[in-house]
C-alpha cells in the first residue's frame, strides 16, 4: 500500500524579532494546506513536526524553504498511511526547547558543538575514552539507545544541567559524543556543555532519527526503537541487526517496545 502522507520534523535556529506575527503568519499556511502537528515559536527560532499529504508536505517545505530566514532546514521525511497527529497546535515560547539557563542562556547560532554525521559517528563510537551521553528524557531512551550511552535519569530536558553538574566527573577528561531525536536538543545542549568547561564535545547531526536513514550506516549500533513525539510513539532505527528489544514491560516485565500515552486514553 503506497504512503499518501508524510511526517516531517524539523527545526531552524534563528533570529525571529516578532515571534508573535511569525506564528500568526504561520499558522494560516499550516491550515490552508490542511497541516497538523505540534509547531513551537521563539526569538530564537522555529521547532516542529508535522503530518499532512505529501503534495501539501512539499509546499510547506518549499514555502519555509523561500523564507531567508528559514531557508536551509534539514527536514526529516518519513512516509505515512495518514495523520499522526490530531490536531494543529503552534505556540509562542521563551525557548524552542525548555533549557531554562535564565541569565546564562544563548542561541546556539552563537555556540554549539561540532557536528559529526552518521558515518563519522559511527568511527568516533570506537573510540577509546569517548562517552555517549544521551541528551533525551529518561522515558525517551528506554525503548531505545545507543550501545553503552550514559543514561540521565531526568523527566525534562531542564532538568539535564543539574544531572550534568551532579555528575561531572563521569564526563571530565573525556570526549563527549551526545545526542537527540533529530538534533535539536543537542543543538543546545552541547553549547551548554561547552559552556561548562568540557572541551571535547559533538553532536550527532540530525540526531537518531537521520542516523537510521543514513543508507550507509542504516542505523549501525543503535538498540531498540526510537521514541517520537506523535501518535506512533516510536519509530524504528538499526537496519543491520533486527530490532532488538531493550524495554521491558512496567506491569509484567516481559521485552516489550509498545508505548502508550495515558494521557489520550479513552
Amino acid at each position: 500500500m503506497s504512503n499518501p502522507y508524510e511526517v516531517l520534523l524539523y527545526y531552524k535556529y534563528a533570529r525571529l524579532d516578532d515571534p508573535e506575527a511569525f506564528a500568526a503568519d504561520h499558522r494560516l499556511l499550516c491550515q490552508r494546506l490542511g497541516l497538523r502537528g505540534r509547531i513551537v515559536v521563539a526569538t530564537e527560532g522555529l521547532n516542529g513536526t508535522v503530518s499532512g499529504t505529501k503534495v501539501n508536505c512539499a509546499k510547506y517545505r518549499e514555502a519555509l524553504d523561500r523564507d531567508p530566514i528559514m531557508a536551509g532546514i534539514d527536514w526529516k521525511i518519513d512516509p505515512e498511511e495518514g495523520h499522526v497527529f490530531p490536531k494543529l497546535s503552534i505556540k509562542v515560547r521563551n525557548e524552542v526547547v525548555t533549557l531554562e539557563l535564565g541569565e546564562d542562556d544563548f542561541n546556539p547560532v552563537n555556540l554549539t558543538a561540532t557536528h559529526l554525521k552518521p558515518s563519522e559517528w559511527r568511527e568516533a563510537m570506537k573510540e577509546d575514552d569517548v562517552v555517549l551521553l544521551d541528551a533525551r528524557n529518561d522515558y525517551e531512551w528506554e525503548i531505545g539507545r545507543f550501545e553503552g550511552a550514559i543514561l540521565p535519569h531526568v523527566p525534562s530536558f531542564k532538568d539535564l544541567p543539574k544531572w550534568i553538574r551532579d555528575h561531572r566527573c563521569e564526563l571530565e577528561g573525556k570526549k563527549i559524543l551526545t545526542y537527540c531525536t533529530g538534533g535539536i536538543r543537542c543543538e543546545k545542549f552541547s553549547g551548554f556543555l561547552l559552556n561548562e568547561g568540557f572541551d571535547n564535545v559533538f553532536q550527532l547531526e540530525g540526531g537518531i532519527v537521520s542516523y537510521g536513514k543514513d543508507e550507509e550506516v542504516k542505523g549501525e549500533g543503535y538498540e531498540g526503537e526510537c521514541y517520537v513525539f506523535d501518535e506512533r510513539l516510536s519509530v524504528s532505527v538499526n537496519q543491520t541487526d533486527g530490532a532488538k528489544v531493550v524495554s521491558k514491560c512496567r506491569s509484567c516485565g516481559i521485552p516489550s517496545i509498545r508505548y502508550r500515552n495515558c494521557a489520550w486514553m479513552p
